[in-house]
């Protein structure tokens, strides 16, 4: 009989994957705005999170790490293909990013999202305990919420979208709108990034899932009223903080700059490679740059992180051999001999590193085409300690909501966007402190403990 605990995460991955070092596999946390975003706030709870262990076939046992008991749920390898690759992120992750991409309505996808989130369902109710409190997150387990309240009835149930919710004119194409919605609608409280989400859902609620207003921010169906409401997710600024003040950690953004040519001003951008990022964009508009005011911008660098993501998905291949390409063409168009303008990286990096090079850079460049939130954004912000440093960030980033002082850019424009950075890199330090100063107050004020709180005290009430 597994030990039920008052509250229960479900998301699709487990906060930990799988290393092996010296012939000796073992569990670290993993990286990832999800895992970022709880773990602060779970730090104090003794909770259980069910998730994917990331491997196919059997699920480990249930183990501890860092105060959270993990319970692995199993997916077979065409679980993978279906359930994940398919329906999750190629029908609805283009679906709820502004269909950048073309998303596939394909049925055979369908009835395995069906099974998967029974199964995270099945696995919540055995590990809470009765009157406790169920959190299931993002848009892989949207029918989650339903199911388990169909055989737990005594649980809070609170869901949160990490991505964007779509519009009622995209959202509408989708054949499974009905059920999604009602999935959702099983929950006690619906979390969303920004209020025009929560507003899109509500929407759409009443139109294709039989919901009606109960009151500010309420729908109610099925004889269950749920809470509609944005709770902006965000970062533990203390401990971005107390990093970028490490001694050696500055030392390694002053070593960083050095290596790559001790430039005169530095661009960062730091993204999962994925199509809804615009990092293909970004290059195009540093290589127009170049091309416009080469003189002006000879001793300008651009570092680009792309962390390696979905790499089975053919869209995600397509865009790393896109990306490499235009490094490589920018490159060959405007290097002077050793130094080339654009240092690329496709892998990960840890945290320490990350904060050397948010701390080494003058301008960071976050251009989603759509993005729930950006937490990337938030990091550099929090590591700017000296309140210098740019940041340039795309008005469809859920982030640009909070963050009034950004140079806001619309990423599909590329005049605008050269812009923008021709502005960034030459902005006075006077105007660049105003700006990074009432950035830094924005986000000390709505920090992921308090999004944790308000959305938990939202689902006791």
């Amino acid at each position: 009989m597994p030990k039920r605990r008052d509250l229960v995460i479900v998301s699709n991955r487990l906060p930990v994957h799988r290393v092996e070092r010296d012939g000796k596999a073992s569990w670290e946390i993993s990286p990832g705005g999800l895992v970022s975003a709880l773990t602060p706030v779970l730090a104090e709870r003794d909770c259980t999170w069910i998730g994917w262990s990331g491997d196919a076939g059997e699920a480990p046992e249930p183990f501890g790490l860092e105060r959270i008991h993990n319970v692995p749920v199993a997916l077979s390898k065409d679980d993978i293909e279906n359930y994940y690759e398919g329906f999750s992120n190629r029908t609805l992750w283009p679906l709820y990013h502004d269909a950048v991409r073309p998303p596939q309505y394909h049925r055979h996808w369908w009835r395995p999202y069906v099974e998967v989130n029974r199964r995270f369902a099945a696995a919540a109710a055995a590990h809470a305990k009765r009157g406790g409190t169920v959190w299931v997150h993002d848009y892989h387990l949207q029918l989650v919420p339903r199911m388990l309240r169909a055989s737990r009835p005594d649980l809070r149930i609170g869901y949160f979208l990490h991505i964007p919710f779509p519009p009622a004119e995209l959202f509408a194409q989708l054949p499974w709108r009905g059920p999604l919605l009602d999935g959702l609608l099983g929950a006690d409280v619906v979390g969303f990034q920004t209020r025009g989400g929560a507003r899109n859902f509500a929407a759409l609620a009443r139109r294709h899932a039989g919901a009606s207003a109960s009151g500010h921010r309420l729908l109610a169906a099925d004889g269950h009223t749920t809470l509609v409401k944005a709770f902006p997710v965000s970062i533990d600024v203390d401990h971005w903080e107390a990093l970028a003040r490490r001694p050696d950690l500055q030392e390694r953004a002053r070593q960083l700059r050095e290596r790559i040519g001790s430039p005169r001003r530095l661009l960062l951008g730091v993204d999962r490679l994925d199509y809804t990022k615009g990092i293909d964009i970004r290059l195009r508009a540093f290589g127009e740059l170049l091309a416009r005011d080469r003189g002006k911008h000879r001793d300008c660098k651009l570092v680009q992180l792309a962390v390696p993501s979905r790499e089975r998905v053919e869209e995600y291949a397509e865009l790393r051999t896109t990306v490499e390409q235009l490094v490589g063409r920018i490159n060959g168009d405007f290097e002077e001999l050793g130094s080339p303008p654009v240092h690329y990286l496709h892998r990960s990096l840890p945290a320490e590193e990350l904060v050397a090079g948010y701390l080494a850079a003058d301008v960071l460049v976050v251009t989603p085409l759509r993005d729930g939130m950006n937490l990337v954004a938030k990091e550099y912000v929090a590591c700017r300690v000296d309140d210098d440093g740019v940041l340039v960030l795309s008005e469809f980033t859920g982030a640009a909501h909070q963050f009034n002082a950004a140079l806001r850019v619309n990423p599909h424009d590329i005049d605008g966007l050269v812009e923008a950075l021709d502005r960034a890199l030459e902005m006075p330090l006077a105007e660049a402190r105003r700006r990074m100063r009432k950035l830094r107050r924005t986000l000390r004020a709505h920090d992921v403990h308090r999004w944790g709180r308000e959305f938990l005290e939202a689902l006791a009430a």
